[in-house]
């Protein structure tokens, strides 16, 4: 029996060759005060269902994609929510 989608590995080694990222709607996320110009090196991301029936993030720039499962991208986001991120390092 397939296990429920909550309870899935988040091993993506499986899936990172599988993912269609050809029809993928790539976003520029541009900081406040920005303006794309601005930006030298800019990232671009995706979010890409996949057959397993979960949606998987992918983060680009300079031609290396990055793939996130949703529970990385989760703990991502509630780390830079909480100012994990923040400077000073």
């Amino acid at each position: 029996m397939p296990e429920e989608p909550s309870r899935r590995s988040d091993d993506k080694a499986a899936v990172r060759d599988e993912l269609d990222l050809s029809e993928a709607r790539w976003q520029r996320p541009i900081a406040a005060g920005d303006t794309p110009a601005e930006v030298s090196e800019p990232f671009e991301l995706a979010f890409v269902p996949h057959t397993d029936g979960l949606t998987y993030v992918a983060l680009r720039q300079a031609g290396t994609t990055l793939i996130f499962t949703p529970t990385e991208w989760q703990a991502f986001v509630a780390g830079a929510k909480d100012g994990e991120f923040d400077a000073p390092w």
